[in-house]
């Protein structure tokens, strides 16, 4: 694909451990990373300013929230919030938060009396500094994360990538695409739509049964026809592992031939390398929108298989700053 015009490239920065993620969004978009400065200070606190003039350019910051073992997902935040603060203060005519992964999207209700809802929090946090636009992946719960900005709020998904991978990997074999609970149902059958058009042969759905309360997960209810097939569980993230696993165990005792997972975000907390080593589960496949940082079990590494966003976001990007499609992106 062509570059953009020169005299009107937006300008591009990647924040902190996010920099590498952000070269291959810059290579998609060929547009070079523009250089900003990131200095921490003794007591915790921290500066990050532009190098460039921002002056009446279009600006796109990408920095993917989640923690990792020099950053919390909070100090994050604030270091992305303080420096489109600081673009806004230069006169960027636009700045855009690129968030692969969105911290606290998960918590975009009240389960509970006086809970807090933090993605309207984290939402009124953006535009407080003034951002113009945010897009990330595959956030927890669509509508929430729509309703949560009151600015322009782009959702890219990776079922598209995903449908590539597994199209090849699953060869002639027969498939059946599960939900790891009623709730991502919508997800998955978008899943096997393209996954079906893709193979050119009939691909069913089948969805487990889960309740979450405390941190406890039950339920053992399972709807679909699994036995003999191939099963590919989707889900947005895989944190802890128990709800894939739970998902893999149920498909291998109805019969499934081989189990994967695929997640758009490999949260992977702790304790996930003991959960994730279950032999019920052949193959993991993840996006980069978090790099697969706490998985030191070796045997649970060896399962995984990683497929880059970055092309996907540098074509939004694109879109986003010329006036195209977002809809047409995730369609085509």
């Amino acid at each position: 694909m062509d570059s953009l015009d020169a005299d009107d490239d937006p300008v591009l920065f990647a924040l902190g451990a996010s920099h590498a993620f952000g070269e291959r969004v810059a290579d998609a978009t060929h547009v070079a990373l523009s250089a900003h400065e990131e200095r921490e200070f003794e007591d915790g606190e921290h500066k990050t300013r532009s190098l460039v003039n921002v002056r009446d350019r279009d600006v796109y910051v990408v920095h993917s929230l989640y923690g990792d073992a020099e950053q919390s997902g909070n100090d994050k935040i604030v270091k992305l919030l303080l420096f489109i603060g600081a673009l806004k203060d230069a006169a960027a005519a636009r700045v855009t938060a690129v968030v692969p992964y969105l911290a606290y999207a998960r918590k975009d209700r009240k389960s509970k009396t006086r809970d807090p809802v933090a993605t309207r929090y984290i939402a009124q946090m953006f535009e407080a500094v003034g951002v113009d636009g945010v897009v990330t992946l595959d956030v927890h719960n669509l509508a929430a994360y729509q309703n949560a900005f009151r600015c322009r709020a782009e959702h890219l998904e990776a079922n598209g990538l995903f449908v590539r991978h597994f199209a090849e990997a699953l060869g002639g074999r027969e498939a059946v695409v599960v939900s790891p609970d009623a709730g991502g149902i919508k997800r998955a059958e978008d899943f096997r739509r393209r996954l079906e058009a893709a193979l050119g042969r009939p691909v069913d759905i089948g969805f487990a049964e889960k309740h979450r309360s405390a941190g406890v997960v039950s339920g053992e209810a399972f709807v679909g026809e699994v036995s003999g097939r191939d099963a590919v569980i989707i889900d947005d993230m895989i944190s802890s592992g128990t709800t894939i696993v739970r998902a893999a165990e149920t498909c291998r005792l109805r019969g499934a031939a081989r189990v994967y997972a695929a997640a758009s975000h490999g949260i992977f907390a702790a304790g996930a390398d003991r959960v994730l080593a279950s032999e019920a589960l052949d193959a993991i496949v993840i996006t980069d929108s978090i790099p697969p940082l706490r998985l030191a079990d070796q045997r649970v590494r060896a399962k995984v298989t990683q497929i880059s966003v970055a092309a996907l976001f540098g074509e939004a990007i694109r879109r986003m700053h010329g006036g195209g499609s977002i809809v047409d992106l995730l369609e085509n």
